[in-house]
């Protein structure tokens, strides 16, 4: 099974009946000139691309913007759209005094499996003390975090907030709860590969559309920004798939992926067991967390 773990579904169209508040949510996360596409078309374009599950990221703003984005209840309604295919994650402004109640509910009775966070957009660092506490509910209900890292293209977004070596003190003081450093904390990505190799509960994904088109940005990310064999002979069990795309067909963007890791051994491999496996939160018995010596045996 192939997982695309980064997926914003601002334009899918369960969630984009409120004119009003569609327009709202394009302007803040700088998506214009897209209209909603229903549920139907975009699952036939993810067969096409052989995916078989898609994490949806929400975003909530709401202490500055009045209102989440994407919100808890508009991820946990499309996911009923067809629980079998689409996997939520849930997110909470920790500005909010109700941030804690509001993650608690999304795990407990929403369902929602992890927890999103954009600290560019909250200008938090990741160890600001306000964020341990939703930390600590992951850590109770052993759910994974998603965390922007590197540049963020959405309004007022700082990147300073997001350099992936920011992360670094999460990863060590929570090494039971599974991180995922997406967009390979893009321009920083030495740093992130660092951090795949220290942290057996670090991992990213490959969600890079800011230049250039697939093909050539993984190239230049994974074989020359990285050394040649960095991903096969060290990370290859921590690189997620990860379209995050708007602006590329899905089917390309995975097609390109595939084509740039074809001659790693067992890459494929890894990737498609580890991004099942990273849901499955704290329990250090999953194959997702063992080095790739102890995958291959």
């Amino acid at each position: 099974m192939v997982i695309d773990t980064h997926i914003r579904p601002a334009l899918f169209s369960p969630i984009c009946e409120n004119k009003e508040r569609f327009e709202k949510r394009c302007d803040q996360m700088n998506y214009h000139l897209m209209k909603p596409s229903s549920i139907e078309l975009l699952k036939k374009q993810y067969a096409l691309a052989g995916i078989e599950k898609v994490f949806l990221l929400p975003s909530d703003c709401s202490f500055e913007t009045g209102e989440p984005d994407i919100s808890n209840d508009e991820i946990e309604k499309i996911v009923q759209c067809d629980p079998t295919f689409f996997v939520g994650f849930a997110s909470a402004d920790p500005r909010k005094e109700s941030a804690a109640e509001e993650l608690e509910k999304a795990f407990k009775f929403q369902n929602l499996a992890g927890l999103y966070i954009n600290t560019a957009r909250l200008h938090m660092y990741p160890c600001d003390e306000r964020l341990f506490v939703l930390y600590d509910i992951c850590k109770k209900y052993k759910r994974p975090i998603i965390f922007q890292a590197g540049l963020s293209m959405e309004n007022n977004s700082l990147a300073k907030y997001c350099r992936p070596i920011e992360f670094e003190e999460v990863l060590s003081k929570y090494p039971e709860v599974n991180i995922c450093l997406s967009h390979v904390g893009w321009p920083w990505v030495q740093e992130t590969a660092a951090l795949l190799l220290k942290y057996e509960n670090c991992y990213t994904n490959t969600a890079l559309m800011n230049f250039d088109g697939p093909y050539q940005i993984y190239k230049k990310v994974f074989t020359e920004d990285m050394g040649a064999l960095w991903v096969e002979h060290n990370i290859a069990d921590k690189i997620m798939f990860g379209s995050g795309c708007r602006e590329f067909a899905r089917s390309e963007v995975k097609e390109d992926w595939t084509v740039l890791v074809s001659r790693k051994k067992h890459l494929k491999k890894y990737m498609q067991k580890m991004q099942s496996g990273f849901l499955e939160g704290s329990e250090r018995d999953g194959f997702y967390t063992k080095r790739s010596s102890d995958m291959c045996g």
